[in-house]
């Protein structure tokens, strides 16, 4: 197989690879019945003979883990074996207590696959190697600075143990903004399964591996040999969408300006330090021999051949927003706010279900999320407020209050102060106000301003504006603006 090159500094292209760590959702351990709530807990108290790895002590696998991997699996169109097997990766980090760790080796539970991406417009497929069973190491604090600056370091056993599933994609991405583009996309699709969650502490981490290779420069393609030639450096300690794509872009320049000067690309590991936005040196990069695989001998051989037959996944989010469109009418902008996650999707077509699908579209996609991202808050935070959220939709339906009102007042004290919205209605008198008071505000308006008649009537539309204005403040707000604009234009045309 070779992949297509985009030529970069004349014969250079860049070749990148990613080991996504998933922390599947589940309440207990992969091997174990400790809890997996590390973030709330005090360190090392949800721990084991097991999770510690004591002498003695036995793993048992959780069946959950073993169905969110299927799911993933069947999401990203990979083959599910007959069979899959653990087995012990054997190396020394001071967070791993067993000095080895539970994984899969050459019978994964995923092999193989896609993922679809768009980057600036264009769609194209993302590889998937295979996808591995895990378990967690422990979480390492560096007190008093970085890893290679600390004064020293403290371990937590919490996350040893939590289930993880390494998604290993093959070596497709050609640029720092393809692999953001395609861990948004993998969120985005993991979130929609329900075997994942986003705001855990660690729950998605990276392991990049990156070289810049001379591509054949008759068609620019990047061969077998060329790809398994080329030194690869292991990026590792990425634990987000905009941190692979700055560490990623560091390191292209680092590689660049060094095969510039002359100076080779060694093969080795670095840590990605965030706080410094560079990569440092942590160690020579392991071979796979280095880690002495061997069957894990406490747990039997998983057989898994009809597990993608009978657990199903939900619409996915690709898919759901291509219904939106149809179903709903909507644009590709609306549908796409609309689906970024599986909650405000839901959400929307609750709210859908009693209005018009673009009034309904405006009021969550604009209205709602806006004021949200505004307050840094979700649409889980107001999940439980949906009869409020549709009762503040009635209202502007039936023209029982303005937009304007229900957008600026209503449904932001709503937000700040907690309260149902026919409560801020009463209170700040927002009941629109009727015809007879309308009208008699629009000619109060044209009587007690004759410069602005004039000036109207000379041409000036800002005139008009300036009306319109008097009418809604003497009105409190409460007049509809279109209302008042027709009145004033019929008035002054006499």
């Amino acid at each position: 197989m070779s992949a297509q090159a985009t030529q970069q500094d004349a014969d250079l292209t860049v070749v990148i690879g990613l080991e996504v760590h998933v922390q599947l959702e589940t309440e207990t351990k992969i091997f174990c019945g400790c809890s997996t709530d590390a973030d709330e807990s005090e360190p090392n108290t949800n721990t084991c003979p097991v999770c510690l790895g004591l002498p003695g002590a036995l793993p048992v696998l959780n069946e959950g883990a073993v169905e969110a991997a299927v799911k993933v699996g069947k999401a990203l169109d990979s083959e599910i074996p007959e069979e899959t097997r653990f087995h012990r990766k054997n190396y020394f980090y001071p967070d791993l207590p067993k000095n080895f760790q539970i994984t899969q080796y050459d019978e994964p539970i995923c092999q193989g696959g896609e993922l679809e991406v768009t980057v600036e417009g264009d769609r194209r497929g993302i590889g998937i190697e295979r996808a591995h069973l895990e378990e967690d190491p422990g979480s390492l604090q560096h007190v008093g600075g970085s890893i290679d600056t600390a004064d020293y370091t403290l371990v937590n056993y919490n996350r040893a143990g939590v289930p993880l599933l390494e998604i290993v994609t093959k070596p497709d991405f050609r640029s720092p903004d393809e692999v953001r583009a395609f861990l948004a996309k993998m969120e985005e699709v993991l979130e929609y399964l329900g075997v994942f969650d986003s705001t855990r502490d660690g729950s998605l981490r990276v392991d990049a591996n990156i070289s810049l290779i001379e591509a054949d420069k008759r068609d620019g393609e990047l061969g077998e040999e060329a790809l398994a030639a080329a030194n690869r450096t292991e990026v590792k300690n990425i634990s987000s969408h905009k941190g692979a794509e700055k560490a990623l872009a560091y390191e292209v320049t680092r590689q660049r300006n060094a095969i510039q000067r002359g100076r080779g690309v060694e093969q080795e590991t670095r840590h990605w330090d965030e706080s410094r936005g560079i990569t440092v040196s942590m160690r020579s990069k392991e071979e796979e021999k280095d880690y002495r695989y061997f069957e894990e001998a406490d747990l039997p051989p998983l057989q898994v051949a009809d597990w993608k037959e009978r657990i199903d996944i939900p619409e996915l989010p690709a898919a759901r927003r291509e219904r939106f469109r149809e179903e709903y009418g909507l644009g590709e902008e609306a549908a796409s706010k609309l689906t970024s996650t599986k909650q405000v999707a839901d959400f929307y077509e609750d709210v859908a279900e009693a209005f018009d699908p673009d009034l309904a579209a405006t009021w969550v996609a604009d209205n709602l999320l806006g004021e949200l991202n505004y307050r840094d808050m979700a649409i889980t935070d107001v999940a439980d407020r949906l009869d409020e959220f549709t009762r503040l939709v009635e209202l502007v339906d039936e023209d029982e209050i303005t937009v304007k009102n229900a957008e600026e007042i209503v449904l932001r004290e709503m937000l700040d102060e907690g309260e149902d919205p026919d409560t801020v209605v009463e209170r700040e008198g927002l009941e629109k106000t009727g015809g007879d008071a309308v009208a008699s505000a629009v000619a109060d308006a044209i009587d007690e301003n004759p410069d602005a008649v004039e000036d109207y009537h000379d041409g000036q539309d800002d005139a008009l504006n300036f009306l319109v204005g008097q009418v809604m403040a003497a009105t409190g707000g409460s007049a509809d603006p279109g209302t008042v604009n027709q009145l004033l234009r019929e008035q002054l045309a006499d």
